[in-house]
C-alpha cells in the first residue's frame, strides 16, 4: 500500500498549476479597480460644476506675459473681470474687441481685467493679443491650475467678481455685445462697497 501526502497530491480533477494564483487575473482586476477609482474621482469632480453666482471665487495668482504678477486676494475692493481665452478659439475672437473696449471704458472706475490664456503657445497668444490690440493684463494658465480651480468647461468663459471676491456674473461662451459686458460690470460695481 502506497501512502500519498495530502500536501503533494492535488484534489481530484485539479492540476498543481491550477492552484497557483493567476497573475494575469490579478493584474486585470487591479487595473479594473484603478479605472473605477479614477472614474469615481472624475464623477465627483464633475458633480461640483462651475462656481455659481453668489459664491466666492478661488484666489489665484497670474503672472502676465510681461512678467507682472496679479493676485486676486490683493485685488479685494476692486471689481475683476476674468476672461479665459485661447488664440485657437474662434468664439474668443468674436468678443475680443468688445472686451478691450470695455476695459478702456471701465479701467478708470476701478475695474481690473485679467485675461487667462488657456492651453496655448506663447507666440500664438502674443500674436492674438497684438492682432486685437488688447492692452489689459494677460498671462498663461500654467498647468491649467487656474482653469481647474474655476472648473472651467471651455473657452471663452468670463467671470465678473465684485470687490468682496463674490461672483456676480458668469458667461459661458462669447459675449454677444459690448452692452452685455457693460451690464455685467455695472452690476458688479453696484454690488461692491
Amino acid at each position: 500500500m502506497r501512502l500519498v501526502s495530502m500536501t503533494q497530491a492535488p484534489p481530484l480533477g485539479q492540476s498543481p498549476a491550477s492552484r497557483r494564483p493567476r497573475w494575469g487575473v490579478i493584474v486585470v482586476w487591479g487595473c479594473v479597480l484603478g479605472l473605477l477609482a479614477i472614474l469615481g474621482f472624475a464623477l465627483i469632480r464633475s458633480q461640483q460644476g462651475p462656481i455659481n453666482v453668489g459664491g466666492r471665487i478661488p484666489d489665484f495668482s497670474l503672472t502676465t506675459f510681461d512678467g507682472q504678477t496679479y493676485n486676486t486676494a490683493n485685488l479685494r475692493g476692486q471689481v475683476i473681470l476674468i476672461n479665459f481665452w485661447a488664440s485657437w478659439c474662434i468664439p474668443c475672437e468674436e468678443e475680443a474687441a468688445e472686451l478691450e473696449q470695455a476695459h478702456q471704458q471701465f479701467q478708470d472706475r476701478g475695474v481690473v481685467f485679467l485675461g487667462v490664456n488657456y492651453v496655448d503657445t506663447e507666440p500664438e497668444a502674443l500674436a492674438y493679443l497684438d492682432r486685437f490690440g488688447i492692452s489689459y493684463a494677460n498671462g498663461p494658465d500654467l498647468g491649467t491650475a487656474i482653469s481647474q480651480a474655476f472648473r472651467m468647461r471651455g473657452v471663452p468663459e468670463t467671470y465678473v467678481v465684485d470687490g468682496q471676491g463674490i461672483l456676480v456674473s458668469r458667461k459661458i461662451g462669447p459675449y454677444a455685445s459690448l452692452q452685455e459686458i457693460e451690464a455685467a460690470l455695472e452690476a458688479a460695481l453696484v454690488a461692491s462697497p
